[in-house]
């Protein structure tokens, strides 16, 4: 075998591994992710509510593959998300005291942030909040990929 034609082959299984590894990545998650819950769920959920606020695709960090939209629903004793965000592993749910769009921003307030809890459905959620959270106390709500350190999206609630 020719020089040349060892170093297609070894680029070319290379390539397919390093793209087979990737669409893993992505598709992982998607596969082990629960069921997401039902509107009476979700109904229930948003009885208490005490603000309201809309994820947007057109934020500034959001893109093709960390994106959110729908409408989120904050109580005092869950958040409650309807819609869709973009699937990814290890999506974690904050609070913020400001409105956050863009990765430097989210680091640079991530001090100031509480983490509410993990975000494991993609379309839908309801995530509780832990007795001392007080949403009172912030103004935007977050959702972030710890794993990769990427933001996925936000919404402004008061």
């Amino acid at each position: 075998m020719k020089t040349r034609t060892a170093i297609l082959l070894v680029a070319t299984h290379l390539a397919v591994a390093a793209a087979g590894f990737a669409g893993g990545i992505y598709a992982l998650p998607i596969l082990t992710a629960p069921a997401p819950p039902t509107m009476e769920e979700i109904k229930a959920a948003t009885g208490h509510a005490l603000f309201s606020g809309t994820f947007k695709r057109e934020l500034k960090d959001s893109d093709a593959l960390h994106w959110g939209e729908g409408a989120v629903t904050i109580g005092s004793t869950s958040i409650s998300f309807v819609g869709k965000l973009a699937p990814g592993p290890d999506y974690k749910l904050y609070l913020s005291p400001e409105f956050v769009e863009t990765e430097s921003d989210f680091n640079r307030l991530k001090k100031q942030m509480v983490r509410v809890g993990d975000v494991k459905t993609f379309e839908n959620f309801v995530v509780t909040v832990p007795g001392g959270i007080d949403p009172t106390k912030y103004s935007a709500v977050i959702v972030w990929c710890e794993s990769f350190g990427q933001f996925i999206t936000a919404a402004k609630y008061r």
